[in-house]
């Protein structure tokens, strides 16, 4: 068992008939707390499989995962993990005969086809791509698959916040000052959201809203169904409440009298999913339903002085006084004029705690605002050099903006002419450096001379002359020709479906020893995740390809289908998905901090939604706007579409002044909870832009350094 404090052993050892709410700022071992009660539950003989661990997303669940899947855990039934949306899949799946006719699908008698955030975006973009071509959405400027993911944010912030969908051009155009042209856009989003739905209904679709409005609203309030959950689940662990949405805490709220005991785990300075419809204010409501409400306040993560420099700074942000603290050595300043010298030194200064310090790799994190892929680029490209490794994570990041899913995508065209897809030179040549191990120059002239874009063949090195091949050298020359005769075998038999291909193609050639994803983990978890993307493509779209006529005219008129999709073409249509920019869901293998002790890159909020805790923290630009500004979403608005917005009232600058004030106060104090010694600002006068920035926290640092 982890040592734990007197306070902590005894609600771990609570009562099996108590409902406990604990709160408390991340790092004073909330979560560790709900492991080893969870261990304690099953050592004095609970039922596994009537124990539910509840979080807002699965990605929160890895602490639990390792004691449910560790050796020491004796045979048995298995413990419930889930979120309310996967538990609503669940029960829909389950009981969908109760739900199917009052839920107004017109095939009730016919199964159901769970949607992915990928397919969900595919038949929006289906739906909505004829509208565009009529002038819907004509004075936005924003990319297509933006536009299909905002509206589908629309429809799961109506099931998670529980309004109609049918409502929300109406709240978000009550709430708006500015540009009337706006207001247009509003009811063309609201169109296409009731077209997505009426379209689901008629064909038996259940996306996320669907399925967690199905839940709430018909099967929750079922007796059989309520029966069911009572019965099975006794004992209840929900972790990370002030994540997840009013309507799970609503149900929560209902079923907690039911289950012989509760602990129900809440931080309290976080709230980072407001923007996916998280709810803090109703999170927190739910210890009025517990028997005992106890808070945390020693951390075990922080020192003393980097919790005087988080509560001096997120002081500072919201503009209230304090008392001046001591946090000498706990802040540290990389001032330069350019850029890239600031990443220069951000670089060495890592160096130089790995190896005059002997602090791990895996306790250091590099953190900026945003990760665009220049960013990303110089620093990991300077990391390699030092010899220090990392990894990096973006999961906003588009699959086909990366180059280990580019090069996987490149060769499966070429492996399948009858797609009709030519890929240019430049990424052949890109798609040869990676998957080869080799270096640009060599791949763009091996390219140039093997590569035949016109019919897509692949030329044998033999064919090169002498003194071309000794440039490229007889090595790479050797793995090209494995790789040109797996793909040429591959031709001459019967295609497969895409994510088959693709893991015979990484299993039996670029995984091994010499090739590109052999030691690359990065590029091993890209694939792992682009695969796992296509499986759950294919299963979704397999059973109904024939309803999807004309889709995507390019792939109907190249496959002489005549708009009808054939099994065979449904790694193609992938693919033309992935080139219109729909991003892939989230991946759990993405999420695991895996035992490699490596520094991590990554934007500031995936790192605290990773809640792992680190030694040192680099910000990198801290003058930047990006730490404190919302995305633009002209679609959507998390404060509107929410609870406590109050119906009619307009949105001015200064609730958006307020709302970034009080995001940046909890972004930085969350970043300094996980910060166990320092943190490192880098700062630059010209930032990556090439512009000067003096942003809100770069205000707050000087304010704090002021008080010192």
């Amino acid at each position: 068992m982890t040592s734990l404090s007197l306070i902590q052993r005894q609600m771990v050892e609570s009562p099996l008939d108590l409902r406990l709410f604990v709160a408390g700022r991340a790092g004073t071992g909330k979560t560790t707390l709900g492991v080893e009660r969870m261990r304690h539950l099953l050592a004095q003989g609970v039922r596994a499989d009537s124990i539910l661990m509840l979080t807002p997303q699965r990605t929160m669940q890895e602490p639990y995962l390792d004691l449910l899947y560790s050796p020491e855990r004796g045979a048995g039934g298995e413990a419930t993990s889930a979120t309310i949306g996967g538990l609503a899949r669940r029960m829909c799946e389950l009981f969908w005969s109760l739900a199917a006719e009052t839920a107004g699908f017109k095939h009730p008698d016919q199964p159901p086809v769970f949607l992915t955030l990928e397919t969900a975006q595919y038949y929006m973009a289906y739906l909505a791509r004829p509208l565009l071509e009529q002038g819907y959405f004509q004075s936005l400027t924003i990319d297509r698959n933006r536009l299909y993911s905002q509206i589908l944010d629309n429809l799961n912030k109506a099931a998670v916040v529980g309004f109609p969908h049918t409502k929300i051009g109406e709240m978000m155009d009550a709430a708006w000052f500015g540009d009337p042209v706006q207001r247009r856009i509003y009811q063309d989003a609201q169109e296409c959201a009731n077209l997505f739905r009426a379209y689901c209904l008629e064909h038996n679709l259940l996306d996320f809203s669907l399925q967690l409005e199905i839940f709430a609203d018909i099967l929750w309030r079922e007796g059989h169904v309520q029966d069911y959950l009572k019965r099975i689940y006794r004992h209840l662990i929900y972790d990370n409440v002030e994540e997840d949405a009013p309507r799970a805490h609503d149900i929560i709220r209902e079923w907690l009298a039911d289950f012989d005991s509760a602990l129900l785990i809440y931080d309290t300075d976080a709230g980072y999913r407001y923007f996916l419809g998280g709810d803090a204010v109703t999170g927190y409501g739910l210890a009025d339903a517990c028997d005992e409400r106890v808070e945390l306040t020693d951390s075990f993560v922080s020192s003393e002085k980097i919790i005087a420099l988080s509560d001096t700074l997120v002081a500072a942000i919201t503009h209230r006084e304090t008392e001046a603290a001591d946090t000498s050595g706990a802040l540290e300043f990389i001032l330069k004029h350019y850029y890239p010298d600031m990443l220069d030194h951000v670089v060495a200064r890592i160096k130089s705690l790995v190896e005059d310090k002997g602090i791990p790799p895996s306790e250091i994190v590099v953190l900026a605002p945003y990760l665009s892929d220049a960013l990303r680029f110089s620093i990991t490209n300077r990391l390699e050099a030092a010899g220090i490794p990392w990894r990096s994570h973006r999961p906003s990041r588009s699959l086909r903006d990366e180059p280990a899913s580019r090069t996987l995508l490149t060769l499966s065209a070429l492996a399948h002419p009858q797609w009709n897809i030519r890929p240019t030179k430049f990424d052949v040549s890109h798609a040869l450096m990676f998957a080869l191990n080799t270096d640009l120059i060599r791949a763009q002239l091996l390219t140039d001379i093997i590569y035949h874009q016109r019919d897509l063949g692949l030329s044998t090195f033999d064919q090169i002359k002498p003194e071309i091949q000794e440039r490229i050298t007889y090595a790479l020359g050797e793995r090209f020709t494995n790789l040109r005769n797996w793909l040429e075998n591959y031709r001459q038999s019967a295609p497969q479906p895409l994510d088959f291909f693709l893991r015979r193609l990484f299993g039996e050639t670029l995984s091994q020893p010499d090739y590109g994803f052999h030691t690359n983990m990065d590029a091993v978890r890209v694939a792992s995740s682009l695969i796992e993307s296509i499986k759950k493509f294919r299963q979704v779209m397999e059973p109904i390809v024939t309803d999807l006529t004309g889709f995507n005219s390019e792939s109907s008129a190249g496959n002489g289908t005549g708009g009808n999709l054939s099994g065979l073409e449904l790694g193609k249509e992938y693919i033309a998905m992935l080139e219109d920019g729909v991003i892939a869901a989230q991946y759990l293998e993405a999420w695991r901090s895996e035992n490699v002790d490596a520094v991590l890159v990554a934007p500031a909020h995936t790192f605290l939604m990773m809640n792992h805790p680190v030694a040192v923290q680099f910000w990198l630009d801290p003058g930047s706007s990006g730490w404190v500004q919302r995305l633009a979403q002209p679609l959507t608005h998390p404060y509107v579409l929410s609870r406590h917005w109050e119906a009619g009232r307009l949105w001015t600058d200064a609730d958006e002044v307020d709302a970034e004030t009080e995001s940046l106060a909890r972004l930085t104090g969350g970043l300094l909870s996980r910060c166990r010694e320092k943190v490192i600002l880098a700062l630059a006068d010209l930032g990556e832009t090439g512009y000067e920035q003096r942003g809100s926290l770069l205000r707050a640092f000087q304010k704090v350094l002021q008080n010192e």
